[in-house]
């Protein structure tokens, strides 16, 4: 199980949210089904102290979503 945070971006506005998985492409297979119209992409660097999840009875979703920012919020 792996823990990543991946970007939604939707038109102007842009989120991220905190994904537990058993992969990498997992978590993105499961942000995409809540959010298929927006375009994906996983935050980089991944911390490695809490990449991957040591509970073994962890499950796979979402576990945190950020604010939305507007494009224009971020440019300033």
């Amino acid at each position: 199980m792996v823990k990543v945070s991946i970007e939604v971006r939707n038109g102007a506005t842009r989120f991220r949210v905190g994904v537990q998985a058993t992969s990498i492409q997992g978590a993105i297979s499961l942000v995409k089904a809540l959010y298929f119209a927006g375009d994906l992409r996983v935050i980089f660097p991944i911390d490695p102290e809490v990449f991957f999840v040591g509970d073994a009875f962890a499950t796979e979703g979402l576990i945190e979503r950020g604010k939305p920012h507007e494009e224009e919020e971020l440019a300033a």
